[in-house]
Order: structure tokens, then sequence, then C-alpha cells
């Protein structure tokens, strides 16, 4: 039953009913409208005070528990709930699985209207915490107030915050103590990074006044147990910079690569940034059955490092090659699947719009002497054209790993022209590969599905998909 109270109204007992998009819950209201509530599971029956309404659907909160899930568990992080990152933390890890398997299932079905064959079991991650190699946080001089701080009535004179964005406010910064997705020492160079600062009075940013000096800190960290440690300052101030610098060097020696950006635009990317070293080199290394990757500050490399080494090998599995295939990355990258493939193939070529990502491609199959691997750069559908083509061979096979956004139409439509035998479709938005797959559907069948788990504890999953030529 509803009731009113200033406008929001309150649903009782209401039980949740499924995990939906973008890791908020999904519970339907008395007369059948769908509401959207965060930080519950699936299962649970709640009261529900509705925040927002819209045509279709109510957005919500639970203010009771009436009963809990059987799959709920207790989230190991003291910044649950108010910090966005990982919104699955409270179910376990197995029912994580089912509903990333379940998504891109219904969406595969839904959006593809094709035919699909059994689904291979969603490849889950040994790893379920501390399994991020880069992470960024954000300085705030005006930190988040938790609703537990500002129910206590205690005064906080410091309000300097190191840590993450709030949820869809961009000048809000949660101060984090501990995070569970960076190995060590990501936690003590962050905490020791804000005590340095705060105790010799280094500014921390305003977003909206644009003041102050520290802006963002980027941690990476790699398999090989080399470390990146990147500061972004606002503006230049060469005493306090070499200050804070020397002391993280001093503090962390293990640390392989300390650099920094004097960045005062408006916004905090780094890809127009000058990025300067200040001690060590300018990358770390990644390693992978023997090939190393070389990683940069602007580098893209998968923030899972274990679990893309797993994600490749069911790619170059899927594209069955022996070693007489022509291959085409397409969205190459830093060529870290191209060159994972090489081995298996005649000769690949992989495309890529950014030309620092096709840089390191480059020096990354020389530094392991790879031969067999081209590289070009350029936006995938002015660049994979007939000449191009023409040029490099006819591809036996095609393995793209487009962005979020799906393959743009013209691309589809020439790798329907050019008809390899095989193409293996890796994707982090199966609602988007999954209208690109209906677009190949008369060409192609669909004969191997297998999700794989990048990121536990979040609603994220990638996929990988075999079309073979009818």
């Amino acid at each position: 039953m509803g009731r009113k109270q200033t406008n929001k109204v309150i649903f009782e007992k209401i039980t949740v009913l499924d995990a939906g998009a973008k890791g908020v819950s999904v519970a339907k209201a008395p007369e059948g409208q769908i509401i959207f509530i965060p930080n519950v599971v699936p299962g649970d029956v709640v009261d529900v005070q509705t925040l927002k309404k819209r045509k279709a659907y109510f957005e919500g909160k639970a203010i009771k528990f009436h009963e809990y899930s059987s799959d709920r568990v207790e989230p190991v992080c003291q910044h649950f709930g108010a910090c966005g990152g990982c919104k699955w933390q409270n179910m376990n890890y197995e029912k994580q699985l089912f509903y990333k398997n379940q998504e891109v299932f219904n969406n595969l079905k839904r959006i593809g209207k094709i035919e699909l064959p059994e689904f291979e079991p969603i490849l889950g991650s040994e790893k379920q915490f501390f399994y991020r190699n880069k992470m960024e946080f954000g300085f705030s001089d005006t930190r988040w107030m938790t609703d537990a701080e500002i129910q206590s009535g205690v005064e906080f004179d410091n309000k300097n915050a190191l840590g993450f964005h709030i949820p869809r406010m961009w000048d809000k910064i949660l101060d984090i103590e501990k995070c569970h997705l960076q190995e060590d020492p990501s936690n003590a160079i962050r905490n020791e990074i804000k005590r340095f600062a705060t105790e010799n009075d280094l500014e921390f940013f305003n977003a909206r006044n644009h003041t102050g000096l520290l802006r963002t800190l980027m941690i990476r960290t790699a398999s090989t147990g080399e470390i990146m440690v990147l500061i972004q300052f606002y503006k230049e101030d060469k005493t306090q910079r070499e200050l804070l610098l020397n002391h993280i060097y001093e503090t962390f020696p293990q640390i392989t690569s300390l650099q920094y950006v004097i960045n005062g635009k408006a916004n905090d990317t780094l890809y127009d940034q000058d990025i300067k070293l200040f001690k060590g080199r300018d990358y770390i290394l990644e390693e992978m059955e023997g090939l190393h990757f070389s990683i940069n500050a602007k580098s893209f490399y998968q923030t899972n490092s274990d679990q893309a080494y797993e994600l490749y090998k069911i790619t170059r599995e899927f594209a069955g090659l022996t070693g007489n295939e022509v291959v085409y990355d397409l969205y190459t990258g830093t060529g870290t699947i191209a060159q994972f493939v090489s081995k298996q193939a005649k000769k690949v070529i992989g495309v890529e719009a950014v030309p620092e990502a096709i840089f390191d491609a480059k020096e990354n199959a020389k530094r392991n002497s790879i031969t067999n691997c081209e590289f070009f750069v350029g936006d995938m559908k002015n660049v994979f054209n007939d000449d191009f083509i023409a040029q490099h061979g006819q591809p036996d096979v095609i393995i793209t790993d487009p962005p979020r956004d799906g393959m743009h139409k013209d691309v589809v439509e020439q790798i329907l022209k050019i008809a390899p035998d095989k193409v293996v479709y890796v994707s982090c938005n199966s609602a988007t590969q999954a209208r690109d797959l209906a677009l190949m559907d008369e060409k192609y069948k669909v004969t191997r599905v297998r999700p794989v788990d990048m990121f536990p504890q979040t609603h994220h999953v990638e996929n990988v998909v075999l079309l073979e030529r009818r």
C-alpha cells in the first residue's frame, strides 16, 4: 500500500525482483509501475520511499527492511553505500555472475533477436577484490559528508578529501580510507599523500572556484610488481610540488615511475596534457605469456590484468587459428590481443584511432620481437576500406573489440562485404553488441558465446561471441 509524505510516496513491503541496469535493483509498485532501488538485493522485502517519478517508473530508496534476501552478504568495504563504486558488494558472488550472464542473454535475445547457441558458462574472476591495475582519485577541499557524519553532530575542521566522485556530483569527493579495488601499496600511497599534503598545508583543489594546488592522483600497478604514480597539479608551485614528489619517492622507493602534470584547464583529463617525468622511467611493464607490454600514463590497458589474460585466451580459442590466417584486429588499442594471437597467425593487422596507442603497439611489438604484426592509426570507418584490404590482404578472421558504443555501421557493412570466415566479437556492452550481431545475421551465424566477468562487485560484464559465415 502507498502513503503520501511530502509528495513522495512510500510503498510498504515491496519484494525486490531482479538486478537491473547500472547495478540498480528492480521491484514493482502495487499498481505495476517499475521501481528502481539502489543498495538492495533481489529477494529483499523493503519499504520504499520514492525519490523521483517518471512516466513509466519510479526511482526510490529502501527505508526499512522486513526480510533480507538469502543472496545478501555483508559488504567488506566501510565506504559501501556512500561510494558509488562497487554497487553489488552486498550480493554473493555466484549470484552476481548469474545476473551478469542473464543480462548478456537478455540483450542478445531481445535486442539481437537472433538464433543463439547454448551459452558457455560465464567465467568468474579468481580475485573478487584488489583486482584493478589503475585507480584515479580526486582531491577536494570540501569533502562530501556522509549521512553518519552529519547525524553525529561532530564539527569536522579538516575538510580535505582524497577519494572518489560521488555519483552524478562532479564537484563532490568522498574521502576514502581503504579501497578494496587495487592491491597494496595503493591505499598506503594515497593515505600518505593525503596526510603529508594536509600536514604541510598544500591546498586541495576546489572544483567550483578553481582554486588550490592538488587536483588528481593516478596509481597504476602491474602484475610484474611495477608501480606508476602520477599527480596532477592545478598550477605550478615548484617548491610545494617538489616537496610532495620528493616525499613520495623517499617514502615509497618501490615506485617505478613518478610523474606529474600541471593542468589549469577546466577538466582534468590527461589526454591533451604534457606529462613530466619526476623519477624513474615514464612507463611500467605488464607481462603476459612472456610478452611484455609497456604502459604509460595515457595508455589504454584492460584494468583487470589477470582476467584480461583469461579474456584473451577465450578470444584466441574462439578464433581457432592454425598459423596460416591473416587476422585483422579492429580497435586494437595498444595491440595486446594482436600480439597475443600473433604466434598462431600468418599475419596480424591492427587498426586503432588513438595515435599514442598505435605508437605503444609498435614499440611493444619491437620489444617482443614480433615481426608479423602491423599497426595502423585512423578512424575505423575511414581506414577500414577497400583500398586498405587490397593493400594488406583479405582477412580470414576478424577480431573486433570496440568501445561501449559498438561498431560504426560502416564498419559492420565492410565486414559483411569482405565476409571473412570468422569474426570474434569482444564487447564490454552486450546491448550494442546485440545490435551489431543483428546486422550481421544475414551472413553470419553465432556459434559460441561466453561472458567474462572483469569487474567483480559491479554490474559490468564483457562478452565474447564467435560468428561463422553461413
